[in-house]
């Protein structure tokens, strides 16, 4: 790549253009090498005869990206990594310092360094477009904003809004960028540079005054949180609150918090290097090397097309039938509209097809009142869904997802069905959580066309999708439905045919663990709060499998039992459990009691199985490791013996994305890798003689002890 191609300053008379274009890449980032060549161009500005100068990007729907990551991952040394910050600090001095007024012209992506770029200019206009996001998501990374972006950012747009920006890594459109005082005005895209150069010609004509912004709040409530005692107040609420969502795993939230209020009475240049050293003393932390290899992760999807041969290509997908219009069924065709595609909704009844419709409406409604869609978009989302009792139009589609009951006997039948009204060429998935893809594909007339896509509820929120493979699924149809879920803003991947497929076979034994641990005298309120606090799971066991439902996960155990043996071994409170009746949140009672958004743990549920008060005091490494190492122990079995998922990479990214692993721990494998194969498998050993076979290592697990090489 050419640095020196990669910004261009063109002369436009009075005014100057500096020009991001990288060459050879689909984006611009920031790396050393562009940073420098920045420099040059800054010191070329500041002795040229222009009157005013415009930052624009001439890459389609990207201003600047952001960091190059990959230079950050190889980042090695405080000092080092000070002096790098630092260099980068000096350069946006400069472009703030210089004497010409400086106009920034935003389209597309402004993130990370790129919003830094833009704070650092005199003015900012950007294209009021959805592909327009202005953010600072370093925190997203274990890191902060090191390029003046925690020094710069509460001066614009105030305390308030800029915590709630950096501490949540977030990104605004122009029309919040607008209303919080980021940028100066918002224009249709076709119009932006036209603007800019408007822009620049009018503050040349008033004299070309340079213009240090400062945030004014508009109220009388906004004035008093931005003045001093004010401002103590709102750091005190954001430590409180970044405190209770970090729970102590995630440094940089907290780092940035206390940079930002040491450094907004300080003078720019200390203020800077408490910033930078501060980005240093992240950079080399373990939770931002295991983020940024999350980050790796998601990116890779979006290189990969799910099959081997990339010469296959996806077909396009313009339309799709959705069978069943329940919660799931609802959520796909919401997600599938969005998407731009046209949707068929299929039931069996008014009321069913009726709530479908009110499930997807909702949710546009919600992102219409955020102000993420407009009612034109709104309007347009609503025009792709259609719904039918029988299969008209079925003939034109070019896939069918089927989201109806998980019963193997009702699927194969509505499978048959389905597609004698469909063309032969059409792809039919079937949404499933555990139920073979194989044996369903035979009851279809070309298994070659049949595939499993496994969404996760809800589907709003969730961006997982397993795309299972059965035994006769062609290469084009696993590349097109790959294809179709990153076009529906989803992560999928692709995994075997088998009990659970990967996310649920990894998950159920820490699930069935859990139901040990209440044979054992384990508090429930505890051995949650352990997982969610200590380990940092997003919910705890019995939590979750209130949610999934009781019945469900009893119902999958037993069928795990039958699949894999003693390493699914049922607890001694299964069958008692199963006779309590208890549904879980669904029913308003489980492990827990539902009122409403409250929860408290039912204390009759132990008296009601049998078992005595709960212990007082736990064994938090013993609870932490006989829930996690069951997972791991079947993770080595799936990815090294059974081949259900092919990289530790995709496993780590299937269980971060469709559980909520926690990601500062870098994935269930890359977090085994960090403790060492034997560590596991002697613990593992240890275990299985005082709890028993379920813990006993798999051969995968000693074979990767013996060579000492892990998942990775």
């Amino acid at each position: 790549m050419s640095a020196q191609e990669s910004i261009r300053l063109v002369d436009r008379g009075d005014i100057g253009f500096i020009e991001f274009d990288m060459v050879g890449e689909k984006v611009n980032k920031l790396s050393s090498p562009i940073m420098a060549r920045f420099k040059e161009v800054i010191e070329e500005v500041s002795r040229s005869q222009f009157k005013a100068v415009i930052l624009i990007s001439r890459k389609p729907n990207i201003f600047i990206a952001g960091a190059d990551i990959e230079e950050i991952k190889t980042m090695k040394g405080r000092e080092n990594i000070f002096k790098i910050v630092s260099n980068g600090q000096k350069i946006l001095n400069q472009l703030e310092d210089l004497k010409i007024p400086t106009i920034v012209a935003i389209h597309g992506a402004c993130m990370g360094g790129g919003c830094e770029i833009a704070l650092a200019c005199d003015y900012r206009i950007a294209s009021d477009v959805p592909a327009t996001r202005i953010g600072l998501p370093e925190i997203k990374l274990g890191i902060m904003p090191g390029f003046g972006g925690c020094v710069r950012l509460p001066k614009v747009i105030g305390v308030q809004n800029a915590l709630d920006i950096i501490l949540a890594g977030k990104a605004v459109n122009a029309t919040k960028a607008e209303k919080i005082g980021l940028i100066d005005k918002k224009v249709h895209p076709g119009i932006l540079e036209e603007k800019a150069i408007e822009m620049a010609r009018e503050i040349i004509e008033r004299g070309g005054a340079k213009r240090k912004k400062r945030y004014k709040a508009k109220n009388l409530t906004n004035k008093l949180l931005e003045s001093y005692l004010g401002n103590k107040l709102v750091f005190f609420q954001a430590l409180k609150m970044t405190k209770s969502f970090t729970r102590g795993h995630y440094p940089a939230p907290l780092k940035a918090l206390e940079v930002i209020k040491k450094t907004l009475c300080k003078n720019r240049d200390e203020a800077l290097i408490i910033e930078a050293n501060a980005f240093a003393e992240l950079a080399e932390t373990d939770v931002s090397k295991n983020l940024i290899h999350v980050f790796f992760l998601s990116e890779s999807v979006k290189k990969q097309s799910g099959i081997a041969n990339r010469e296959i290509k996806p077909r396009a997908v313009k339309s799709m039938a959705v069978l069943g219009a329940g919660t799931m069924g609802g959520g796909i065709a919401y997600v599938a509209a969005s998407g731009a595609i046209d949707v068929r909704l299929k039931d069996i009844s008014s009321d069913a097809l009726a709530k479908g419709f009110q499930a997807a409406s909702k949710l546009w409604s919600k992102e219409l009142e955020k102000k993420r869609i407009d009612r034109y978009q709104m309007g347009r989302n609503l025009a792709r869904l259609s719904s039918t009792f029988d299969f008209s139009g079925f003939g034109q589609l070019d896939v069918v997802i089927e989201a109806i009951v998980e019963d193997m006997n009702i699927k194969k039948k509505v499978i048959l069905e389905t597609a004698k009204h469909c063309n032969p060429n059409c792809i039919f998935a079937t949404n499933t959580s555990s139920l073979s893809v194989s044996e369903m594909g035979e009851a279809h007339p070309h298994p070659e066309n049949f595939i499993g896509m496994h969404f996760f509820n809800p589907v709003d929120k969730m961006p997982l999708v397993e795309v299972i493979r059965g035994a006769k699924t062609s290469d084009e149809v696993v590349a097109t439905v790959f294809d179709l879920c990153k076009k529906l803003g989803k992560i999928p991947v692709v995994v075997k045919d088998g009990p659970g497929f990967l996310v649920n076979r990894l998950l159920m034994p820490w699930l069935s663990e859990a139901l040990f641990f209440l044979s054992d005298g384990m508090d429930i309120v505890k051995v949650d709060r352990i997982y969610t606090h200590k380990f940092g799971m997003p919910m705890g066991p019995f939590h979750l499998i209130d949610e999934i439902g009781l019945d469900v996960c009893l119902k999958v155990l037993k069928i795990f039992n039958k699949a894999i043996g003693d390493r699914a071994e049922l607890p001694k409170v299964f069958e008692s459990l199963a006779k309590t009746g208890r549904l879980g949140k669904k029913g308003g009672k489980g492990f827990y009691i539902y009122q409403g958004r409250e929860k408290n743990v039912d204390p009759t549920i132990y008296t009601e199985l049998g078992l005595d008060a709960p212990k007082a005091s736990h064994d938090e490494k013993e609870i932490i490791e006989r829930g996690i190492f069951r997972m791991l122990n079947e993770a080595a079995i799936v990815l090294k013996d059974e081949k259900i998922v092919e990289t530790a990479g995709e496993l780590d990214l299937a269980m971060i994305m469709g559980t909520g692993f926690p990601p500062f721990r870098g994935g269930l494998a890359k977090y085994a890798d960090s403790l060492g194969p034997q560590y596991v498998t002697d613990e593992l050993e240890m275990m299985s003689s005082k709890f028993g076979q379920r813990f006993k290592p798999s051969q995968a697990m000693v074979n990767m002890a013996k060579s000492g090489r892990g998942f990775y």
